[in-house]
């Protein structure tokens, strides 16, 4: 019998191909007779061009436009504005008029023979400007928010209820304005022949590009084509069409030549999305053996004022724990800004900070066990509307998060345990994110030569997608593992949701499993109907495919290699599509992945330098489909979540409007030096079939849901002093 390949540790099928340079990644394709684009960007945060001066720039020897919106080609979505199903509002219209809107804005972009030629053409442009007042600071405009059309308020029994318990907390939270900064920066080369419109750009939804640019350049489906085989990183920052690819669209429409366009890494701030800054206020109220009574949580998030971009920051309140009282509140301050956009883990991670301190804080308060509160409070159905869970191994996760920790040894008093010069503390804290399925397609057609061709218009922006793809397939049609090819990152193969929101294995996984198995049916039909078979004297439900033949049962030397069969049907090739439907978020049961982080930090006693130095992240994934990419994302999201509580911090000059530390130099990352020493990732690896037949529950983002108030709460338990703004610097501690 063929083993079962979901679950094992394989390595990356597409893994020889980036180690040897052979992925092409959006630049780096071979596009004849390309050009470069450069853009300029505003020096200002609010108001118009007032003079654009091109004369010196056009002379450049090579240059062969410079495009702005005084001769850009008219965009018909420009003019009938759609709202983008994601976000509210009309995105923003690159070239379109003289108004400016944020700092950092395309307001022309100089295309030339060679890159080089393009670079210095765009230093040759003048703009003047008008300038007009402008406002960029959340925490001084909070006076001016509004309640969005996606509102995410939500009440349940009695507002401000928390009054009447008592033991009360109330505080506030913040979290910073945070970048995806991936490796590979935004890019797009565009090119035209007549009406026909291909795009090579960075995307995590290939499907959803191609639907934005037919909408934007009113085109059929059959006159887009989008292409994006890999992706160097994205975290939510790929997720739609943004100036830069914009603009080289416009630049190829006006050069009638293909147009690449690379952002240089400045401009990745403040143009192509990041995590919006976001005030919190949460007050709880419990009994005083910790049953809550009541929640408040009120979420202000910033948008630009041309977008409302909403994200889900109150969603692990509304879930969280059993409270028979909640009053949660979310609103957008508008600001001269661009669009934020997803990161991972969006809205969860910013709201499960606030959350999961406040909890902390309570549990102190109570003089009680952070991680006994949490059991106390454990909801056994989603608090949300009393659903029950598909799935719900929190409690596990706990168990055994806290025994690969020691928890139990902990010393409960902040500020108690000490190492030389090191102050120590541990800190947990409890995660949750919505695991649904989207409807998604795919396509297998199997050769005469036993190979198999799976496609299906997904992405992979890192996590392993062509490989876990790889491993459902081989599972799902008994071709050997070694003898399959999937292909993604094109919008011509069979459409699928973008690779965002924890989905990609249950909805494009599903499809795999879905449309391998159908082919393994019918290879079974044409073996048992085929001229001379072997079966003709068994029954159809005798015979099995698996490992690249067809077998009678019980006798499996009794077989045709599924080669054989196609050849004695006479068919070249065996292809079928199939099309899974998805599995709402708001259906008969609440999916949802949980995790339990716990974190040991060392803080300087002189220099309040904090290091973490410890960590255990216990998760509750669903059956896991590759235990090796599986690890790989967690250590990415304790990654992340260390920068998110420790370093990053897009810091803005609110005279300009402008973020200060544009570069990978004054914008802190973690590095390995920074990256503890212990990490142990723990899955329960219990199968969820309610979402998917391979019993897989959303892995991408949950790592980093409470993992900084994990950090936080450590930090608390080390020092006795509560950071509540993020990043914990140690400015914030001395």
């Amino acid at each position: 019998m063929q083993a079962p390949h979901i679950g094992q540790p394989h390595r990356r099928v597409d893994g020889p191909l980036k180690v040897t340079g052979q992925a092409r990644y959006t630049a780096e394709h071979a596009v004849p007779g390309c050009v470069h684009g450069v853009l300029v960007t505003s020096t200002i945060a609010a108001g118009r061009i007032a003079r654009l001066d091109t004369q010196a720039a056009a002379q450049v020897p090579g240059v062969l436009a410079i495009v702005s919106h005084l001769n850009a080609p008219r965009v018909p979505g420009y003019e009938n504005p759609q709202p983008d199903e994601r976000v509210e509002g009309q995105q923003l219209r690159v070239f379109f008029d003289a108004e400016i809107h944020y700092s950092n804005q395309p307001v022309a972009l100089a295309i030339a023979s060679t890159l080089e030629q393009a670079q210095y053409a765009a230093a040759l442009v003048r703009v003047a400007y008008e300038q007009a007042a402008h406002h960029t600071d959340i925490t001084k405009n909070l006076g001016h928010s509004y309640t969005p059309k996606r509102s995410e308020n939500y009440t349940r029994g009695q507002p401000q209820a928390y009054k009447t318990a008592p033991i009360q907390i109330a505080h506030e939270y913040q979290t910073p304005l945070q970048v995806h900064n991936p490796m590979e920066t935004h890019a797009a080369i565009a090119a035209w022949q007549g009406n026909q419109l291909t795009v090579w750009n960075k995307t995590q939804a290939p499907t959803l590009a191609q639907k934005d640019l037919m909408k934007l350049w009113n085109l059929p489906k059959e006159s887009v084509q989008v292409h994006s085989p890999f992706v160097g990183g994205a975290f939510g920052g790929a997720s739609r069409i943004w100036p830069p690819e914009m603009a080289a669209i416009l630049g190829a429409k006006v050069v009638g030549r293909p147009v690449k366009v690379v952002n240089e890494r400045e401009k990745e701030f403040n143009m192509v999305g990041y995590r919006p800054r976001s005030v919190q206020r949460v007050a709880l109220g419990a009994q005083a053996d910790g049953t809550l009574v009541g929640v408040s949580h009120q979420v202000f998030g910033a948008t630009s004022r041309y977008e409302q971009f909403t994200e889900r920051t109150l969603h692990p309140t509304k879930s969280g724990y059993r409270c028979p009282n909640a009053e949660l509140t979310y609103q957008l301050v508008p600001l001269d800004m661009s669009t934020p956009c997803w990161a991972r883990g969006p809205g969860e991670t910013t709201g499960s900070f606030a959350i999961e301190s406040a909890m902390d804080e309570l549990a102190y308060t109570l003089k009680m066990d952070p991680l006994a509160l949490r059991l106390k409070n454990f909801a056994d159905v989603d608090p949300e509307g009393d659903k029950p869970w598909s799935s719900n191994y929190l409690r596990e996760c706990y168990a055994l998060g806290a025994e690969k920790f020691g928890w139990s040894l902990r010393n409960p008093a902040p500020g108690a345990t000490r190492q030389g010069d090191w102050l120590v503390g541990q800190g947990m804290a409890m995660g949750i994110y919505h695991a649904s399925r989207a409807k998604a397609s795919a396509r297998a057609r199997l050769l005469p030569d036993g190979t198999l061709l799976v496609q299906s218009a997904t992405a992979d922006v890192g996590p392993g997608t062509a490989t876990i793809m790889t491993q459902i397939a081989a599972d799902a049609s008994g071709v050997p593992i070694e003898n399959i090819r999937f292909e993604l990152g094109d919008a011509a193969f069979p459409p699928a949701p973008g690779q965002f929101g924890s989905h990609t294995v249950a909805s494009v996984g599903a499809a795999v499993h879905d449309v391998c198995a159908a082919l393994k049916q019918q290879l079974i039909n044409l073996a048992f109907s085929a001229p001379n078979s072997p079966f003709a004297k068994a029954k159809l439900t005798e015979l099995v495919a698996e490992a690249g033949a067809v077998r009678l049962g019980g006798q499996p030397a009794t077989s045709l290699s599924y080669g054989e069969v196609l050849r004695r049907a006479g068919q070249p090739a065996l292809e079928v599509t199939h099309e899974s439907p998805e599995v709402p978020e708001k259906g008969e049961k609440s999916g949802k992945s949980f995790c339990a982080s716990f974190v040991e930090v060392h803080v300087h006693a002189h220099t309040c330098e904090v290091r973490v130095t410890r960590v255990v992240s216990a998760i509750d994934a669903g059956r896991i489909m590759n235990h090796k990419t599986a690890q790989s994302q967690v250590y990415g999201a304790i990654t992340w979540g260390l920068g998110l509580a420790l370093m990053e911090d897009a810091v803005l000059d609110h005279r300009f409007g402008r973020i200060t530390n544009h570069d990978l130099a004054n914008y802190h990352v973690p590095v390995n030096a920074d990256i503890p020493p212990s990490i142990d990732v723990v899955f329960i690896d219990k199968p969820d079939t309610y979402l998917d037949p391979m019993g897989a529950k959303g892995l991408g983002e949950i790592g980093i849901v409470g993992f900084s108030a994990a950090i936080a709460n450590a930090v608390y338990h080390a020092t006795g002093k509560r950071v509540r703004e993020l990043p914990i610097t140690p400015d914030k501690l001395l």
